[in-house]
């Protein structure tokens, strides 16, 4: 499994709060369990206990990508560092369910969660696998939906590091929000011409009396 991947577990984890609208997903040990995705057996070590330490781990991920959004790569690198440094990864390599075409282990480097609890294993692996985004790709590539009130992370993916939306449907609103406003402008625009244009005939009409 590439390193990559692992960052999906940072967007996910932040994403399940939408702060704007006062919703939190993470609220019962089973929407811990369905943050880990494939990855079952982590999933079974959640208790109760993890539900209060899953939010605050949440929280100093989305302060990375509120720092990278607000171009503070010093601060995202530094708040990062210092999860990396309280969740420490064991990166081995693996071979399982990868085969070639001769039936050999397609090797590939695996982050093996952490064995103490359910947080502490989730929270390395986010944490590793934001820092290999970073690294690899720029602070700039972390970011925050731009279509109020969503404020959802994402991590920029795109060529020409364009991407300002978490998904398309925000992308969708956004445009037709920005449309709606250039609509509204151009109406307001026309009517002020209009009213201008009715107050000089009015005061030429006047001054031909």
């Amino acid at each position: 499994m590439e390193l990559a991947y692992y960052s999906d577990y940072a967007v996910r984890l932040v994403n399940s709060e939408d702060p704007a609208r006062g919703k939190d997903t993470l609220t019962s040990v089973e929407a811990v369990r369905h943050l880990f995705g494939v990855s079952k057996d982590a999933a079974r070590r959640a208790t109760e206990a993890d539900v209060s330490r899953f939010r605050s781990v949440r929280a100093r991920l989305r302060a990375v990508f509120e720092a990278a959004d607000e171009g503070d790569e010093t601060l995202a690198v530094n708040l990062l560092n210092s999860l990396l440094l309280e969740f420490p990864v064991s990166p081995q390599i693996s071979g399982h369910d990868f085969r070639d075409d001769d039936g050999r282990p397609l090797w590939h480097m695996h982050l093996a969660d952490h064995p103490s609890n359910a947080t502490a294993g989730y929270a390395a692996i986010a944490a590793m696998g934001l820092a290999f985004h970073l690294t690899e790709y720029g602070v700039d590539r972390l970011g925050l939906c731009e279509a109020a009130p969503c404020r959802n992370a994402y991590l920029d993916t795109s060529t020409n590091r364009s991407r300002r939306y978490c998904s398309d449907r925000c992308a969708t609103r956004a445009n037709v929000a920005a449309y709606r406003a250039r609509k509204r402008l151009e109406a307001d625009r026309s009517d002020s011409t209009g009213r201008t244009a009715d107050s000089a005939q009015s005061t030429s009409a006047n001054g031909e009396r």
